[in-house]
């Protein structure tokens, strides 16, 4: 089966690959730590939104089975978001009944499947890489910053809320001091040696087969059944908690089902546009930012991704559950776990549902303070001090929009923040240059065609859309020459879509030849730019 580019994926949709022992042995226990990693937070988020608990977990089943299976990403999740949880909360108490507000739910992913038709998803191609950068290394120091509390044993209830000002008027800081008062030696030590598995393990290669967060979960019972009844034991709400089911008639009374006796009502089409619009942009930023993230450089149809989200919302509306969109936290744990299919993304909503049905009791002696540790290790990925490093040498055309959007983001939330992040970043795009063209050339060498892209005197961001189109749809069997000679700048996301492209080339038969193209460009000076004509 073809799928196009211009459509909803790329390539063939060959289902095969999805089973190679190869890609297997790092999907599944990549999965188990996405499942770790999301149960916490499908809870937290359903209590912050003012919904049953049990529309968080569904939501994430949902997310990873069907969205996951739709999506064309080969890395991203789909769950609860944390950005909608004012949004939902707030809708809720408005449209009366928790059973309106699935209806709104309904037609919002109506109308993400009519953006992804509508091809809307091509916005994504004008997110700058240093906004996006910043955006995760952001995300990395909320992290760190929300699981700190429960790591040492604060029983507040962090999850599910990234933003700096919390519901109980405290934010991030408050919270980080309150921990220190009240901290639990118990959890502390769980976290502790939570932490040394997760450091230490993978450098035992004989042994790495077994993944480090299932120990870090097999250490943390074990840890916390030990300290019962001593001083160090664990209070109730430092421990996971999930719905237990004792029947099948009690599953299903947990499902609701969408009112649609008001869709006449105004204020739940007003409701459903927002959630649409905000659940999309946050779904194109995260997709946009785990591309980054990829080891092997895949690039997600975002089309295609607004479409599977709009089908997720709609089941999820119809089923009792909450607005979902690609989310950044489980998406980079997947991808440092190792995965490399959407096969972790599907099992790990599989994953969710077992432990619904079958396993509530087991997940209930789970310890959110080992949970916190693997999540810590995710957000100090994600906020390496290398790429401070990396990005301070790109020069401070990157450099200060990535550090602005980490603020931003740290102190406010991901729409607003990467919304600052925007504006620094487009000031820096005015600032180089405009649109330039490049130059197209087709010519014949014995049997084989060569295409020579020559690159004008200046590329800017403003070229990333145009130069990332025409590379991927280049044909198969082709020798590809891209000229740099003629430029004097050209931007660092045009050139990573460029040695991104090289890299993966050699997938469709092209054999791909850089000619005159440096590694970094100095930003030319704006005095140089007022007098160019182009």
């Amino acid at each position: 089966m073809q799928i196009k580019q211009g459509g909803f994926a790329v390539g063939n949709l060959n289902l095969k690959k999805y089973f190679l022992p190869k890609n297997l042995k790092r999907d599944l226990p990549a999965s188990l730590v996405v499942f770790l990693v999301a149960l916490p937070l499908c809870l937290g988020i359903a209590l912050a939104s003012g919904a049953p608990l049990f529309a968080g977990v569904l939501t994430g089943i949902i997310g990873g089975i069907v969205v996951g299976s739709l999506s064309g990403s080969q890395l991203s999740v789909a769950g609860p978001a944390a950005g909608l949880t004012v949004i939902v909360l707030n809708a809720i108490t408005s449209l009366g009944s928790y059973e309106t507000f699935l209806l709104a739910l309904v037609l919002a992913g109506a109308f993400q499947i009519l953006l992804g038709v509508l091809k809307a998803g091509t916005i994504a191609n004008y997110f700058p890489s240093s906004v996006i950068e910043g955006m995760l290394a952001a995300i990395g120091i909320i992290l760190i910053m929300k699981q700190f509390p429960h790591a040492v044993g604060y029983d507040a209830n962090f999850e599910g809320d990234e933003s700096f000002s919390q519901a109980d008027e405290h934010n991030s800081f408050s919270g980080i001091l309150g921990a220190f008062a009240k901290i639990n030696y118990g959890a502390v030590i769980i976290s502790v040696v939570s932490l040394a598995f997760m450091i230490y393990w993978p450098k035992f290669k004989k042994l790495a087969m077994i993944p480090a967060p299932l120990l870090v979960v097999l250490a943390g019972i074990g840890l916390s059944t030990v300290f019962a009844g001593t001083d160090l034991a664990l209070l109730d709400k430092q421990f996971v908690r999930i719905p237990i089911v004792n029947s099948s008639s009690e599953f299903f009374a947990l499902f609701k089902t969408a009112d649609f006796s008001g869709i006449g009502n105004k204020q739940v089409w007003i409701t459903a546009f927002t959630i649409a619009i905000v659940a999309s942009l946050e779904t194109l930023l995260s997709l946009e930012a785990v591309d980054k993230i990829d080891p092997i450089k895949r690039i997600s149809p975002t089309n295609r991704e607004l479409v599977a989200q709009g089908i997720g919302n709609i089941t999820s509306g119809l089923l009792g559950g909450l607005p979902m969109t690609a989310v950044i936290v489980r998406s980079s744990a997947n991808v440092n776990s190792g995965a490399r299919t959407k096969m972790s993304t599907v099992v790990h909503g599989s994953l969710l549902l077992v432990s619904l049905l079958f396993i509530p009791v087991l997940i209930n002696l789970i310890p959110l303070s080992c949970l916190a540790a693997i999540l810590l290790m995710t957000g100090y990925k994600l906020a390496r001090i290398s790429l401070f490093k990396h990005m301070w040498h790109l020069g401070l055309s990157q450099f200060i929009p990535f550090v602005v959007t980490i603020a931003a983001v740290v102190l406010t939330d991901l729409l607003i923040g990467v919304g600052i992040g925007m504006l620094v970043g487009i000031f820096y795009i005015l600032r180089t240059n405009l649109r330039n063209p490049y130059f197209y050339q087709i010519s014949k060498n014995g049997d084989k065609k060569v295409i020579n892209i020559k690159l004008a005197e200046e590329v800017s961001f403003l070229n990333k859309a145009a130069i990332q189109i025409t590379l991927t749809s280049l044909p198969s069997g082709t020798d590809v020459i891209i000229d740099g000679s003629n430029s004097r700048y050209i931007d660092p996301d045009v050139l990573e879509i460029i040695h991104n492209y090289k890299h993966n080339a050699y997938t469709k038969g092209i054999i791909v030849q850089l000619l005159d193209i440096k590694d970094k460009y100095d930003v030319p000076p704006l005095k140089e730019l007022m007098y160019n004509p182009n």
